[in-house]
C-alpha cells in the first residue's frame, strides 16, 4: 500500500486511531510523569485534549484536509488542559494553518505541517525544556522532512517520523536529568508517541476496533452566529444619549480562500488592535478561513474599508441602533418580558475588575470568594481546567478587566491560552499554588490601574513560601530521599524533601524545614484526609522552636493534599 496524497478523511481516521490509542494507554503515561514530583498527570491532560479535538472533529470532518485539520485545532485549543495539552494543541495549530487552504497534501507538504506544528509549539512556550515532548516533536518533524526528500509516500514518511519519534524519547532521560535519575522517559513525549502510532497504523489500513467507532458526519455550520447574536440585548440596557457609536456593524471575511488580489497578509491581533480604535462592543471570532467581527462604530464604512484588505466580505449587516432604540423598548415593553440577564452590559455598568482563581476544596473555595474572586475554577493536580473552562468563567463576568489565579503551575499555560482569547482585557498572575494566590489577593487593589495591581500581585507571590504532603504514585528517588509507592512525600515548592509511611511525622519534617527566624504567619490548609488534631500537633510541634511564629488552621477541604503550608 502507498499513499501519495493525504486528505480530510484519511487524515481524520489517522487522528481517531491515535486518540483510541493515547486513551487505552493514558495510565501508562500518567505512570511515567515524575517531573516534577511522581503525582501523575499528562496523560490524563493529553487524553481530555485530545477527546476534544475528537469531538469537534467528528461534528465538521470534511474531504478537504483544512478543513478537518482547523476543526482538530479548534476542539483542542478550547480543550487544552495543562502543559501537556497546550503544547500538543499548538502542535495541531500549527499544522492547520500550514496546510490552510488545500484539499489535500503530499508528502513533503504533510512533513512540512508537522515542522510547522513544532513550531508553533515552541513560540508557545516560553522557557522550552529540551528532554520533554517538545524535542520528541522537534526531531521526529525533522526526520519527516528529510524522509520527504527522497520518497512521496506518506506511509514511508510517515513510519520515518514515528521511529525518529521513539529514538528520541529513548534518548529524553539523558537530555533531562530528573528522567534519569527516576528511569523513565518523558511522559509527554511518549503519549505522542501513541497519537503518532495511530497515525502510521491508519495509514497502512487498520480499522477503528467496533465498539470505537465514531459517527463521522459532513462539516457542519459554523457556531458563530450565536455568539454575534447574544450582543444585541445590549440595546435595551442603553439609554440612547449613551450610544456614542451608533451603527452594529457585522460581516465575515473570508482569509483563506480569497480569490481577489492584492490581499494582506491576516494577524488577528493586528486586526482586532486596529478595529478598537474604531467603535466599541468588538467581538472578532476566527478560525484558519473565516473572521466574523462585531462592532459598534460611528463609521461603519471605513471599518468595511479596512476589512476588505484581508479578504472578501460575506453577509453584511448594518443597523442604525439610533434609529432602533426606541422601537426595542416598545417591543420589550410589549412582550413584558424582564431584561435578559446574560446581555451586555454598558461599560459605565461593568465592573472595574472580574477576579477567577482555581480551586480544589469547598473550604478554600469559601476563603477565595472571601477575598473578593468572582469565580472559582474547579481544579488542580490531575484535575486541569481547560482553556474553555477559563473562557467561560470570563465570558460571565460584567468586568472592565479580568485577572486570572491559576494556582498550580499546569494550570498558568492554558489560562495564558484563554487571556489570547479572550474579548476583554485579561491579566494572568502565574501563581503556582494556593497560597500564592491568597498572598496575590492581599495585594490586589480595586481602586489602581491593571498595570500596578499584576505588578503589585506578582511580586507578592514571591513573598510566601509553599510546602504540600501528597502521595507518591509509584517507587523513585529523588535525589537522596527514597520513596516507595503510597508513601507521603513533602514537597519545599517543587523540591521533595521527605517521604515517609506516616503522614504526620512526614508533615511535621516538612514544616520545620521551612519555618526560620524570619517567619511570622504560618497557616495551615487542612485537606480531606487529615484531622484537625494533626493540624493541632503540627503547632505544637512548632510552639517551643518557634514560639512568637503565629500559626492559623484552616479547613481547606483539597483533595490529595492532607496538608497545605504557607509560610510568610
Amino acid at each position: 500500500m502507498v499513499h501519495t496524497r493525504l486528505d480530510g478523511v484519511l487524515f481524520s481516521r489517522m487522528v481517531y486511531l491515535g486518540a483510541n490509542l493515547l486513551s487505552d494507554n493514558v495510565r501508562v503515561v500518567d505512570g511515567l510523569n515524575v517531573f516534577p514530583v511522581p503525582d501523575g498527570d499528562t496523560g490524563t491532560n493529553m487524553n481530555l485534549t485530545f477527546s476534544s479535538g475528537v469531538e469537534e472533529l467528528t461534528r465538521k470532518e470534511s474531504p478537504r484536509i483544512t478543513e478537518s485539520a482547523a476543526a482538530l485545532a479548534k476542539g483542542l485549543l478550547m480543550g487544552a488542559r495543562g502543559n501537556s495539552g497546550v503544547i500538543l494543541s499548538q502542535l495541531f495549530r500549527g499544522f492547520s494553518k500550514s496546510v490552510n487552504g488545500k484539499d489535500e497534501v503530499n508528502a513533503r507538504q504533510f512533513a512540512d505541517a508537522l515542522k510547522a506544528g513544532v513550531d508553533s509549539a515552541y513560540q508557545a512556550v516560553m522557557k522550552p525544556v529540551e528532554g520533554t515532548i517538545l524535542t520528541v516533536a522537534r526531531e521526529a518533524a525533522e526526520m519527516a522532512v528529510r524522509a520527504a526528500r527522497t520518497s512521496d509516500d506518506i506511509i514511508s514518511v510517515m513510519e520515518k517520523t514515528y521511529e525518529q519519534a521513539l529514538t528520541t524519547l529513548l534518548r529524553t532521560p539523558e537530555m533531562l536529568p530528573v528522567l534519569k535519575e527516576v528511569g523513565v522517559v518523558d511522559s509527554g513525549g511518549q503519549g505522542l508517541l501513541f497519537i503518532y502510532e495511530g497515525f502510521l497504523r491508519a495509514l497502512r489500513g487498520e480499522e477503528l476496533s467496533a465498539d470505537r467507532e465514531r459517527s463521522v458526519p459532513k462539516m457542519g455550520q459554523q457556531e458563530l452566529d450565536k455568539l454575534i447574536s447574544e450582543q444585541h440585548n445590549a440595546q435595551i440596557h442603553m439609554k440612547t444619549e449613551d450610544i456614542t457609536y451608533g451603527y452594529c456593524t457585522e460581516f465575515m471575511v473570508h482569509v483563506a480562500h480569497s480569490t481577489e488580489p492584492n490581499k494582506k497578509t491576516f494577524s488577528e491581533a493586528l486586526f482586532r488592535n486596529h478595529l478598537d480604535t474604531m467603535g466599541d462592543s468588538l467581538l472578532v471570532v476566527s478560525d484558519d478561513e473565516v473572521v466574523k467581527v462585531h462592532i459598534h462604530a460611528e463609521h461603519p464604512g471605513s471599518v468595511l474599508q479596512y476589512a476588505q484588505q484581508f479578504g472578501s466580505l460575506h453577509r453584511l449587516k448594518i443597523e442604525n441602533m439610533r434609529e432602533q432604540h426606541a422601537n426595542i423598548l416598545k417591543a420589550e415593553e410589549s412582550k413584558g418580558q424582564a431584561k435578559p440577564e446574560t446581555a451586555a452590559q454598558p461599560v459605565a455598568d461593568l465592573l472595574p475588575y472580574g477576579l477567577v482563581a482555581v480551586a480544589a476544596g469547598e473550604g478554600i473555595a469559601t476563603i477565595l470568594r472571601s477575598m473578593g474572586v468572582h469565580v472559582v475554577v474547579e481544579g488542580g493536580q490531575t484535575m486541569n481546567p481547560s482553556t474553555e473552562d477559563f473562557m467561560k468563567a470570563v465570558a460571565g463576568l460584567n468586568a472592565q478587566h479580568i485577572i486570572i489565579l491559576p494556582n498550580n503551575s499546569n494550570i498558568i499555560m492554558a489560562a495564558q491560552q484563554a487571556s489570547e482569547l479572550a474579548e476583554v482585557p485579561v491579566s494572568v498572575i502565574p501563581t503556582k499554588s494556593i497560597p500564592q494566590g491568597l498572598a496575590a489577593l492581599i495585594s490586589f487593589r480595586v481602586d489602581v490601574e491593571p498595570e500596578a495591581n499584576v505588578q503589585a500581585m506578582t511580586k507578592a507571590i514571591a513573598q510566601v513560601k509553599t510546602g504540600m504532603v501528597t502521595h507518591a504514585v509509584r517507587d523513585t528517588q529523588m535525589g537522596e530521599v527514597q520513596i516507595k509507592e503510597g508513601d507521603f512525600i513533602g514537597m519545599a515548592e517543587k523540591e521533595i524533601v521527605t517521604a515517609g509511611p506516616d503522614l504526620l511525622a512526614c508533615a511535621t519534617t516538612l514544616l520545620l524545614g521551612m519555618v526560620d527566624e524570619d517567619s511570622e504567619i504560618i497557616t495551615i490548609f487542612l485537606g480531606e484526609d487529615a484531622t484537625e488534631d494533626q493540624a493541632h500537633a503540627l503547632e505544637k510541634a512548632l510552639s517551643d522552636p518557634f514560639p512568637d511564629v503565629e500559626v492559623e488552621i484552616q479547613a481547606g477541604g483539597q483533595p490529595l493534599y492532607p496538608f497545605i503550608f504557607s509560610v510568610e
